[in-house]
């Protein structure tokens, strides 16, 4: 598509004009860091459980799961299933040890108790993941709207980039928190106009997606032998449940709405809120994806020309040239699912429609972008600026760093898609490396928050073990064949679920150890 028609482009336009909006309503209320981090604690539950829904619910996974679910099965809505359980974890121990500390960075207490090493540590591995996070969003939503509208992706990243910056920096956590209750809506809104349009292009509706989908095993959750080298059932259970604990007791765009609500017993409602949102609602997109899967079968001329897009991109050449065709002919459904979704949302879903579910995929990368930029800011104003440069800083100086540091965080994670049109291979490995060092910040905040023994030394050794176990595990793939035996032996999905256990466990025997 080169051009949406205007009526699409009008609704675009009223949305992110809608959301600047936002932001200049809410900039009457930030006359303190107060307001500007924690709205002084005046958030209904149910709003902030909205906001917490729609962070979850990222482009990625409007975009993204349904390519997954077309190409494979329903294993990887095992994450949803775990999030019950973690939040149950958080709720009982995060949400009231944060109340009752009053601080608004998840990190402070890491100083407290092990010392100045690591909330820096932790602060480092936040603020890295999080501008990858930011750019890679930056990126994926840029790629996704040029392939649905044909704009340049510069300019996509600039219109959306700038419109974020305006209503985060001015509107602070409270405009954060309201446009994301809108977005939660739309992108939920955007997922059921999904649904119905594909199914009412399947013949037999329903019920032949459902016949469809049992015949080609689409909804199966994964094996469920006790089998941790492949992604079976428990696998992606485990590793639900440790990424949620992570999210839930250490990201700071979660931790930083707990503090928005009026009470521990509203910011636990607002928890649960999001998980009987997310859980649902993730399940929706596994369907969009079922469902695409039975449009396509039935429609085959449609299916071979997504096999030669994709065959042609895979290769750099024309549609036309015959190794695409002969590489189109042997891919199969996992090595085309990303491009199913944007190809029915181009060729199939009516004007005024397509703009309200381009607004929906902006919406989805925007709440996750914003929240990125004002955690991130928090963390750099309180970690940073206040402990190491002006400790005793007047309300409008902080508000004013406050301020500066979303610009550039915003500035930044911009410059980290823009980065990635060109070297993403380099941005890929940045991404991973600091997902190795973040995968280590779990273990050792419950290794502060439950083992109240533990000192310092101690829990120094668990973070350098933990460290090296996650480096091994995540590169031992490199490791010569005939040194075979020393690769890791599990799923890249417990990398984090180990990484976690070892700093937990070393950091208790290891003082235990020092007192004998």
């Amino acid at each position: 598509m080169n051009n949406l028609p205007i009526i699409d482009l009008v609704i675009i336009f009223l949305y992110l004009l809608g959301m600047v909006l936002v932001g200049v309503y809410f900039s009457r209320k930030n006359h303190s860091v107060d307001e500007f981090t924690k709205a002084s604690g005046r958030i209904p539950s149910w709003a902030i459980g909205i906001s917490i829904y729609a962070t979850f619910l990222s482009s990625n996974t409007f975009l993204g799961v349904p390519g997954k679910a077309y190409g494979g099965d329903w294993n990887a809505f095992v994450f949803s299933l775990s999030m019950p359980f973690a939040a149950w974890f958080a709720t009982k121990y995060f949400v009231p040890f944060y109340r009752s500390t009053g601080e608004v960075s998840a990190y402070t207490n890491l100083e407290k108790r092990f010392g100045t090493w690591a909330r820096t540590y932790a602060v480092v591995c936040f603020l890295l993941t999080q501008l990858a996070r930011i750019g890679s969003i930056f990126f994926g939503i840029s790629l996704t709207l040029q392939a649905l509208t044909g704009y340049n992706m510069l300019a996509i990243m600039l219109v959306t980039g700038i419109c974020i910056v305006i209503y985060t920096v001015m509107g602070g956590i409270e405009a954060v928190i309201w446009t994301e209750v809108v977005q939660g809506i739309l992108k939920t809104f955007g997922a059921l106009i999904i649904i119905y349009l594909v199914v009412i292009k399947v013949p037999g509706g329903l019920n032949e997606i459902v016949n469809v989908g049992m015949q080609n095993n689409k909804f199966s959750l994964g094996s469920f032998n006790f089998d941790f080298s492949s992604s079976t059932f428990w696998v992606v259970l485990l590793y639900g449940f440790f990424i949620n604990l992570n999210n839930f007791g250490m990201d700071q765009n979660y931790v930083q709405r707990y503090h928005t609500a009026q009470s521990a017993k509203e910011a636990n409602k607002s928890v649960w809120l999001c998980v009987w949102i997310y859980v649902p609602v993730s399940l929706l997109f596994f369907f969009i994806g079922t469902c695409l899967f039975t449009y396509y079968q039935n429609n085959p001329n449609l299916l071979a020309d997504i096999k030669l897009q994709a065959a042609a991109e895979q290769l750099g050449l024309a549609i036309q040239n015959p190794q695409v065709i002969d590489l189109a002919a042997k891919l199969q459904p996992q090595d085309y699912g990303d491009k199913v979704m944007p190809h029915f949302m181009v060729n199939m879903i009516p004007t005024g429609l397509l703009g309200l579910i381009i607004s929906a995929i902006l919406s989805a990368a925007m709440s996750t972008i914003s929240s990125g930029m004002n955690a991130s800011a928090t963390v750099f104003t309180e970690d940073i600026y206040k402990r190491y440069f002006n400790p005793s800083g007047t309300e409008k100086t902080n508000l004013k760093v406050l301020y500066i540091a979303t610009v550039i965080v915003g500035l930044i994670g911009m410059s980290c898609g823009i980065a990635m049109i060109g070297v993403k291979s380099l941005l890929d490995v940045w991404w991973t490396l600091s997902g190795i060092f973040a995968g280590g910040m779990l273990g050792l905040f419950l290794l502060g928050l439950i083992s109240k023994k533990v000192q310092n030394k101690a829990a120094i050794i668990g973070t350098i073990v933990g460290i090296m176990v996650i480096l091994w595990m995540t590169f031992s793939f490199l490791i010569p064949d005939h040194l075979a035996f020393l690769r890791n032996p599990l799923h890249a999905n417990m990398i984090i679920v180990v990484g976690t256990l070892t700093i937990f466990l070393v950091g208790n025997l290891s003082q235990k150890l020092a007192k004998k």
